[in-house]
């Protein structure tokens, strides 16, 4: 098997270490210096858990063909399932009323589109305050909180301290947004995923394996 990656170098990290991402690509995180011939026996010892990871993790699966923007359409928001009303009021943008979501028959078209830049605004509004409770209860200090799309990541914490988060969490229930927050957070104090971090993860939310499994069951719907 030949392994095809790119490499991110860290003055933090102490130790090499691989990610392998949702398309399937391959980074190795390693402590700056390190020597490239030390970076690929690394590798070379892990190809059959990066075999593994690649062609049995269920994150590969393909991505279903979007439902067409009908009334009954189901719609997730904060990990409950809405149906959409299409209305014949003239013009009306996508919103949430009542217990559904709402669409202009003349905005069906763009329904697709309306509805990402619905979910954005509202991940906007919900994940910042999230972000600066834990933020203050961990003792740490960020820099600035991007909202963006991630693709296959849920999020992730720059050495520089900006943290940044997948729209799409929004359709996901409070409990995972909060520990998609809490993991991020958590790497301001510790970049590595040692047990040390885990540790800091727990005590800020003892149930942390709850939100990881639902994500892992639910999560490739999400996208």
């Amino acid at each position: 098997m030949t392994v095809d990656y790119t490499t991110k170098y860290s003055d933090k990290r102490k130790t090499i270490g691989l990610v392998v991402e949702r398309d399937k690509s391959v980074v190795v995180l390693a402590p700056t210096g390190t020597k490239p011939e030390t970076i690929e026996r690394f590798v070379s010892r892990k190809k059959f858990w990066l075999y593994q990871k690649i062609n049995h993790s269920p994150k590969f699966t393909e991505r279903p063909p979007e439902t067409p923007f009908v009334s009954g359409k189901s719609i997730p928001y904060l990990g409950r399932h809405y149906k959409l009303d299409v209305v014949h009021s003239p013009n009306e943008s996508i919103r949430f009323s009542k217990g559904k979501f709402l669409l202009s028959k003349d905005q069906v078209a763009n329904g697709s589109e309306q509805l990402t830049t619905w979910y954005k605004e509202k991940a906007k509004e919900k994940i910042p305050p999230k972000v600066a409770r834990f933020a203050r209860q961990l003792g740490v200090e960020y820099n600035d909180i991007l909202i963006s799309d991630l693709q296959y990541r849920w999020g992730s914490c720059t050495l520089k301290g900006n943290l940044n988060f997948n729209w799409r969490l929004i359709k996901t229930p409070h409990f995972v947004i909060n520990y998609v927050v809490i993991h991020e957070l958590a790497h301001l104090l510790e970049l590595n995923h040692s047990p040390r971090f885990w540790n800091i993860v727990q005590v800020q939310m003892p149930n942390y394996q709850e939100a990881k499994e639902w994500l892992r069951e639910f999560g490739e719907g999400m996208f």
